[in-house]
C-alpha cells in the first residue's frame, strides 16, 4: 500500500481497492460530496454506488461514528474517516461493494486508510499551492490589465498585495519561451533582477513571459558579450551602451542563459505609458528573433499621438464622443468603459482579445458591432481601425493640449489631421525605412494594406504565392524593426503614414 501511496497516490490506491472490491471505490467529505472516485467495473452504476455512499457518509457524520457500513439487497458500503481527530467534516474512504463481499475486505480497507490519509494530506496541500499560485498569477495579469488601460491608482491598490512595489519608470521585456519553459524563465528572471521585477506570464500569447523592470535597474548577463562595430552584439540597437541598465541588461542575461528564448526590450517609459512600452517591446521581439544575440531594444520612434498637436486632440475628442458619452439600455450591457476597453484591446491583439479579456468570441463579436454602430465607421477596414487606434492613443495621453491659437472646431475628417506639418514629418521618418528595404517593400505594403492585412488577397493582386507574401513581410519586419503580421502590429501607424504622404503629394 506504501508502494502504491508513493508511486501513484489517492488514485492509485482507490484503483487498486476498486478493483479487488469488484466495485466502486472513493473519498467522500462529511457531507457527502464526491471527491474522487474510481469504479473497479466498467459494469458497475457508478452513479448508484456514488449516491449511497454519499447518504452512507452523511449518517456516519451524523453519528459521529468510528466506522460505517450500509447494506442493500445487492450491496454494501463500507466507510472509514481518514481523519479522525477531524469533527464530522473530515474526508471519508467510502467502498460499494455487491454482495457477498470478497473475503478480507475490510483488512484491507483498514490498511490502505493510512497510506491514502497521508497521500490525500499531500496533495490537498499541494492543490491548495496551485489555487494560491493560479490567484497569484490573476492578479498580476488584472494589475497589468489596468496599467494597459490607464488605470493607475486601482493598479497599485491591487500591486500593494503582491510583490514587488509597481517600479516608476520602468522598460517592458517581452519574453519569448520555447513550449514548457515559462514557469522556469519567470524563476530564472526573479533570480537575476534579485525579485525587483514585476514577472507577468501573457494572458494572449502562451509563450511569453511580461516583464516590468525598473528603469534604473542594473544586471550584468552571467555571460560575456562580444563586442560588435555597433555596439554590444545582439542589442538590436546601433550604438548601444557599454553598461546597458534595467530592461537591456536584464534581457541580455536572459537571452544568454536560456537556450532559444527571444527578448524584446521598451525604451524607458513613465508607468502609466505601460501600453505604449509593451508594444515598443512586442516590436522589438519581431527583430530579435532574426538575431544572433536573440535580444533587441526598441529602436526610438516619435509616438504619432504626439504630433498632431491641439487639432489632432480635438479631432480624437470628436470621433470618439458617440462611444465615451455611450449609455447602456440595460444594467447588464457594457457601458462606455467597457466598450472602449474591449475596442483598444481588439485592435492591439485582433482575435487573441477574447483570451486578453476573457469573454467569448460572440460578445467581443457584439460589442465590435455596437462600436462600430455608434462611431459610423466599418471596423473590418484597417483605414477605419487605423482611425480609432490613433483616437485612442491620443485620447491616452491627457498632457496633450485641446486648444490652440486659431483652433476652433474640430477638424472634420483625419485627413485635415494627417496634413499638419508635425504629422507629416512624422511619416516621412516612419517610411524612411522602407525606401532602404528593396524595390518591392512599398508596393508589398501597399498592396496588403490595401487588401485589409489579409494575405490571401494581397498575394493574388501581387501575383505571388501566400507563403511568399508572408515572407516578404517577415523579412520587411527586421527591416523596419516593426513587427507586421502578429499583433500589435504596426499596420496601423503604416496606414497612416502612407496617407499622409499620399495627401502631401496630392
Amino acid at each position: 500500500m506504501y508502494r502504491l501511496a508513493r508511486s501513484g497516490g489517492s488514485p492509485e490506491l482507490l484503483r487498486r481497492l476498486a478493483q479487488r472490491a469488484e466495485g466502486w471505490a472513493g473519498i467522500l467529505d462529511g457531507d457527502g460530496t464526491v471527491l474522487q472516485a474510481v469504479a473497479g467495473n466498467a459494469r458497475w452504476p457508478g452513479h448508484e454506488a456514488a449516491g449511497l455512499a454519499a447518504r452512507a457518509a452523511r449518517e456516519l457524520t451524523a453519528r459521529a461514528a468510528g466506522s460505517y457500513s450500509l447494506d442493500t439487497d445487492a450491496c454494501a458500503a463500507l466507510l472509514l474517516p481518514l481523519d479522525r481527530t477531524a469533527e464530522n467534516h473530515g474526508p471519508v474512504l467510502a467502498l460499494v461493494a455487491p454482495k457477498p463481499l470478497p473475503g478480507g475486505l475490510s483488512t484491507l480497507m483498514a490498511d490502505a486508510v493510512m497510506p491514502l490519509a497521508l497521500s490525500w494530506a499531500s496533495e490537498s496541500v499541494e492543490r491548495k499551492r496551485r489555487r494560491v499560485d493560479l490567484a497569484e498569477s490573476r492578479g498580476r495579469e488584472a494589475v497589468l490589465h489596468l496599467l494597459m488601460t490607464g488605470q493607475l491608482s486601482i493598479a497599485h491598490q491591487v500591486a500593494g498585495a503582491l510583490r514587488p512595489k509597481l517600479p516608476d519608470p520602468v522598460r517592458v521585456c517581452v519574453v519569448e519561451c520555447s513550449g514548457g519553459q515559462r514557469d522556469e524563465v519567470a524563476r530564472i528572471c526573479t533570480a537575476l533582477s534579485g525579485g525587483r521585477t514585476w514577472i507577468v506570464r501573457c494572458p494572449v500569447y502562451a509563450r511569453h513571459l511580461i516583464l516590468i523592470v525598473p528603469a534604473e535597474e542594473k544586471a550584468e548577463p552571467e555571460t560575456e558579450r562580444e563586442e560588435g562595430p555597433d555596439g554590444p552584439e545582439g542589442t538590436g540597437a546601433p550604438g548601444g551602451t557599454e553598461e546597458p541598465e534595467g530592461g537591456c541588461a536584464l534581457g541580455l542575461a536572459v537571452a544568454g542563459i536560456v537556450e532559444d528564448c527571444v527578448v524584446g526590450v521598451s525604451e524607458e517609459v513613465r508607468l502609466p505609458d505601460t501600453a505604449t512600452a509593451y508594444q515598443q517591446a512586442f516590436h522589438a521581439l519581431a527583430v530579435a528573433r532574426g538575431l544572433p544575440g536573440r535580444h533587441a531594444v526598441f529602436g526610438t520612434a516619435p509616438e504619432p499621438a504626439l504630433v498632431v498637436g491641439a487639432a489632432g486632440a480635438r479631432w480624437a475628442d470628436a470621433l470618439l464622443a458617440p462611444l465615451l458619452s455611450h449609455l447602456p439600455r440595460r444594467s447588464q450591457d457594457p457601458g462606455s468603459q467597457e466598450l472602449s476597453a474591449t475596442v483598444a484591446s481588439w485592435l492591439a491583439f485582433s482575435s487573441h482579445a477574447t483570451q486578453h479579456l476573457k469573454i467569448h468570441r460572440n460578445t467581443l463579436a457584439a460589442r465590435l458591432k455596437l462600436v462600430g454602430e455608434l462611431l459610423g465607421l466599418d471596423l473590418n477596414r484597417v483605414s477605419d481601425q487605423a482611425a480609432v487606434d490613433l483616437a485612442l492613443r491620443i485620447r491616452a495621453t491627457p498632457a496633450l493640449p485641446r486648444t490652440g491659437p486659431g483652433d476652433a472646431a474640430a477638424p472634420r475628417d483625419l485627413d485635415t489631421v494627417l496634413r499638419a506639418p508635425g504629422v507629416q514629418d512624422w511619416a516621412v521618418q516612419q517610411l524612411r525605412l522602407v525606401g532602404l528595404a528593396g524595390p518591392t517593400a512599398e508596393a508589398t505594403l501597399r498592396t496588403w494594406l490595401r487588401c485589409e492585412a489579409q494575405l490571401g488577397p494581397a498575394a493574388a493582386e501581387l501575383g505571388i504565392s501566400v507563403p511568399g507574401t508572408r515572407k516578404r513581410l517577415t523579412r520587411l519586419e527586421a527591416q523596419l524593426c516593426r513587427s507586421l503580421l502578429q499583433t500589435p502590429s504596426a499596420r496601423y501607424d503604416l496606414w497612416l503614414a502612407f496617407r499622409a504622404v499620399d495627401l502631401a503629394a496630392a
